[in-house]
């Protein structure tokens, strides 16, 4: 079911990052690049999903339905767990009491990651390149 998120994704619009960054308590330039997402499956199922930007590139490496640590582009320490839901790849991130998540779905061939905390939405938009 992963599988339809394989490929290279170019960032083409960002809606309301600023926001969503203020609302987890973080001062950001992420809204101001574009990161590329690579989503890649390796063996026995782990997937790698590494944002790729001017400013920074961070991967993750996990298994679905498996918590792990991660540190965010941000610099926060999370425990992170992707699950795959109804089609969607959502990823919920904990730390200090605090939760997000990010849930990234294919919708007329886009890859549509919504970014949520509290009753903070931001959206990214990102075209499979060739």
């Amino acid at each position: 079911m992963a599988e339809k998120f394989v490929g290279t994704w170019k960032m083409i619009s960002s809606e309301n990052f600023d926001d969503y960054m203020k609302a987890i308590a973080i001062r950001f330039v992420g809204n101001r690049t574009k990161p590329n997402l690579v989503v890649s499956i390796e063996d026995q199922g782990t997937i790698s999903m590494k944002s790729q930007s001017t400013f920074k590139t961070t991967e993750v490496k996990f298994k679905l339905n498996e918590p792990f640590e991660e540190t965010t582009a941000d610099d926060r320490k999370t425990t992170t767990v992707i699950t795959l839901d109804n089609g969607k790849l959502v990823q919920k991130q904990s730390w200090d009491g605090k939760e997000t998540s990010i849930e990234r779905e294919i919708s007329d061939g886009k890859l549509i990651a919504k970014c949520i905390m509290g009753d903070v939405v931001a959206v990214r938009t990102y075209v499979k390149e060739a």
